[in-house]
């Protein structure tokens, strides 16, 4: 169970908290995703150089990882990180992106999942269906499958891998294998604009970090994008402005809108 008055107590925590994410992740998000943690209160660190994950992760309050635009030199920074955050045991959050859409992909994230445990594996419906059947493929990164198809198969990935697993879509569920939790926020702009959902992988690695409930902090996460996007809708003309709008929602969102506007 989550209430409004749970996201506002975890938002106000970490605003108080100010936490280190240090996010491995894609060329073409990394001014996206750093201005949103910024934005909500989080302190972000974009590194993926092999030669300083231990000492970098060594240092953060989560990790987000990723997939976005892979390399193997990447992909060795992240499971050096991977592992580091994994001892100190701090949040992890992976990003699937594209998964289902090569091998290469799919199988980058299923050694991460061995490897690493994360905490909270968030992604779109083809990317969460992929990780758990072989016959499901994304159009590039985008899905092409509705979030109510993959919440079966997201419980399965849970059960299996032991983290909380996020599906993003029109209609969002967030599981354990056992509970879901259902944010009903469909902003149908949100496709349209460039690492929404970069930005929430991001946003659910600062705010696990404030709160130790995994699928609480998973869930807040999502309301928090959802209620953005509410904030932002009436101001925005397009894509461009969405995304400008959005993140001064993020830094003006309070108590008063996360109860006017989230549809749990």
């Amino acid at each position: 169970m989550i209430t409004a008055q749970n996201v506002s107590k975890n938002l106000q925590d970490l605003r108080k908290q100010t936490p280190l994410v240090h996010n491995i992740t894609n060329y073409v998000v990394m001014n996206n995703t750093a201005n949103a943690l910024l934005s909500i209160g989080a302190s972000p660190v974009m590194a993926h150089a092999p030669e300083e994950m231990e000492a970098m992760a060594g240092i953060a309050s989560s990790l987000v990882i990723n997939i976005g635009t892979l390399s193997s030199e990447w992909i060795e920074g992240m499971l050096i990180a991977g592992k580091t955050a994994r001892q100190r045991k701090i949040p992890i959050v992976l990003d699937p992106v594209g998964a289902g859409a090569t091998g290469f992909r799919t199988q980058t994230c299923h050694k991460i999942i061995k490897e690493c445990k994360p905490t909270v594996i968030r992604g779109n419906a083809s990317e969460i269906m992929a990780l758990i059947r072989s016959d499901v493929q994304t159009k590039g990164v985008d899905s092409t499958e509705s979030s109510e198809n993959a919440v079966e198969l997201a419980k399965t990935l849970s059960r299996e891998t032991g983290a909380v697993v996020s599906v993003s879509g029109p209609v969002d569920f967030i599981t354990n294998g056992e509970n879901i939790l259902t944010i009903k926020n469909d902003i149908p702009i949100m496709p349209k604009v460039t690492g929404m959902g970069c930005t929430a992988s991001a946003i659910t690695g600062a705010v696990a970090a404030a709160c130790p409930n995994p699928l609480e902090a998973a869930a807040t996460a999502m309301a928090i994008m959802a209620v953005a996007g509410e904030m932002t809708l009436p101001l925005a003309k397009g894509p461009g402005t969405f995304q400008s709008h959005f993140l001064d929602a993020l830094y003006n969102m309070s108590d008063k809108e996360i109860a006017e506007y989230l549809k749990l």
